[in-house]
């Protein structure tokens, strides 16, 4: 009995137009040259075969904390001054221990009033109090606290310096935490082969101000002039609006006094929240000591008007003072989630939030990535075409279902790879991309020896039915069947071995696993239903007792 495959053939060529797509994109025209430049513009390549730096950070976490105790040392000297209690020093007793504060000199008399204040929920969030005899204290900052600070400060070292490297232009920076050393981070930066331009550049000081607002916004540079009669005065100018303040309607402008209230490394850090009462989503930022007092003069006194988030040249953002800000405070808005967490990244990364150390810098020369390039797409080639011959001599014209479904695999895998660019890309960079590294071309080989391996399975079972007397449609059946399970069992233990590769390597190990995670998922597709559908399209051909050629 005849199958009807017209679905099945439908679902295939889908699939199959869709992974050209992600191969080839939509090229500019349909020679060589141009075909190669559009599969270059898809596949994301890896540093080992792009070229370009590749630098190992370590971020000295022990600098931020030594920042946070340094502020709760100023912060606990002026509370203690504030309720009138005595003491005769509030220090950090041992340099090595950053996360000790000790407060000596406490009167007796006090002590219950100094332990109530130093257990109240400002410092108890933060630090385990102990001692209260002989007149002294030791507050030590909680293990968990500091763990999420360091954890903090990694985020926010990342953040900054993506913020820098883009400056230098590059084309997909890989830029993420170390997962092989505790608190390090990788750069990777394809295309850029001077380390001292790097190491510049992320050293370089990130300006972030926020300056008061005189006026807008505008809809035009010229209506802002034409607010202040074209006599704009010289303490003041005009700034354009970027990022998600710019809107739909394009870019507009504000009037913004030119000497910020603070600005840089007057922010100490500043997290993503809420509103607890109003649902709102809010910035929580800190301040060093020194900004938050003047800061706190210039807020007091300006209770209703605005201020402007300046970085680079434009305005980020603008928010209402609802009243006077020392050393924290909250911005609030009209804000997205996205919007909160992008302008949390901002104002944290005017400053790095602790020093770096490179562990590692290297960089792999353009010339080094193209004859990997070569070398391992000429193997991969040659075992391909190896591969397509014994199995066209070996199982003659069965040869030619496996060599369809193996070259079938090969575009979707390749097909799965540019269409997670093609993604990444539309999410504005932040979906997960598919990287082919060198490592990746030997899973592309591995996973085409793998595929031979199904067919090799399915074709020998179907061969052991037509030797038991069976009709072909019968021993087709049944060689699909029985195979079924070593093949899933062969993919599944392949897949989690894969998986734990990926998960505890490197960026080259990752990109072996990731090709051959995806090889084995377009192999089971293949190697079962594609190859399955051209056995029953073949079988809807043949004739009553005719065998099938294998």
């Amino acid at each position: 009995m005849k199958k009807n495959l017209k679905n099945k053939i439908a679902l295939i060529f889908a699939v199959l137009l869709l992974c050209l797509y992600g191969i080839f994109g939509i090229p500019s025209g349909i020679s060589g040259h141009a075909l190669l430049s559009a599969i270059g513009n898809q596949i994301h390549l890896g540093l080992d075969l792009r070229g370009g730096a590749h630098l190992i950070l370590q971020v000295q976490v022990s600098d931020a904390v030594n920042a946070e105790t340094d502020n709760s040392v100023q912060t606990i000297q002026a509370d203690l001054k504030k309720a009138n209690l005595s003491f005769s020093q509030v220090y950090k007793p041992d340099p090595s221990k950053p996360d000790i504060i000790r407060i000596d000199g406490t009167s007796a008399t006090q002590s219950d009033a100094v332990s109530t204040l130093l257990e109240g929920s400002k410092y108890a969030n933060e630090y385990d109090l102990s001692g209260g005899s002989q007149n002294s204290w030791t507050l030590t900052m909680k293990p968990t606290y500091e763990n999420d600070l360091d954890r903090r400060t990694v985020e926010q070292a990342i953040e900054t310096i993506r913020d820098r490297v883009d400056a230098l232009g590059v084309s997909e920076p890989l830029i993420e935490e170390y997962s092989l050393g505790a608190n390090q981070i990788l750069v990777e930066l394809p295309g850029v082969s001077d380390l001292d331009q790097v190491k510049s550049i992320i050293k370089a000081t990130a300006r972030l101000e926020i300056h008061p607002v005189e006026g807008g916004p505008f809809q035009d540079e010229q209506s802002a002039l034409a607010s202040v009669s074209g006599a704009l005065p010289p303490d003041q100018e005009v700034l354009p609006t970027s990022g998600d303040l710019a809107g739909a309607n394009g870019v507009s402008y504000y009037i913004v006094d030119r000497t910020a209230v603070v600005a840089g490394s007057d922010f100490r850090s500043a997290v993503p929240s809420v509103n607890s009462n109003t649902g709102q989503q809010i910035v929580q930022f800190t301040l060093t000591d020194e900004a938050g007092d003047k800061f706190w003069d210039y807020t007091s006194a300006n209770v209703g008007k605005s201020m402007a988030v300046v970085m680079g040249g434009t305005v980020r953002s603008v928010a209402v003072i609802k009243s006077g800000i020392r050393d924290s405070g909250e911005i609030e808005g009209s804000f997205t989630q996205r919007e909160v967490t992008e302008l949390s990244k901002l104002l944290s990364s005017g400053a790095l939030p602790a020093s770096l150390n490179y562990i590692e810098a290297s960089t792999v020369g353009a010339t080094l990535g193209a004859d990997s390039i070569k070398e391992g797409v000429t193997a991969a080639i040659v075992g391909f075409a190896l591969v397509m011959i014994f199995m066209l001599v070996y199982y003659r014209g069965s040869g030619i279902n496996a060599d369809l479904a193996l070259v079938l695999n090969l575009i979707i895998l390749l097909g799965i790879m540019g269409l997670s660019t093609i993604m990444a890309r539309a999410s504005g960079g932040g979906g997960l991309t598919l990287t082919l590294t060198l490592p990746g071309i030997a899973g592309v080989i591995l996973t085409i020896g793998m595929g031979v391996d199904s067919n090799v399975l399915i074709f020998e079972r179907i061969r052991e039915e037509i030797r038991a007397g069976k009709a072909a449609s019968a021993a087709v059946d049944q060689g699909f069947a029985r195979a079924w399970v070593t093949i899933v069992d062969t993919h599944v233990t392949t897949i989690v071995s894969a998986a734990i590769l990926f998960m505890f390597g490197t960026g080259p190990v990752k990109g072996f696993a990731t090709t051959l995670t995806v090889g084995l998922l377009a192999n089971l597709f293949t190697a079962v239903f594609v190859s399955r559908v051209i056995f029953d399209a073949h079988l809807n051909h043949l004739k009553p007792g005719e065998m099938v050629s294998i």
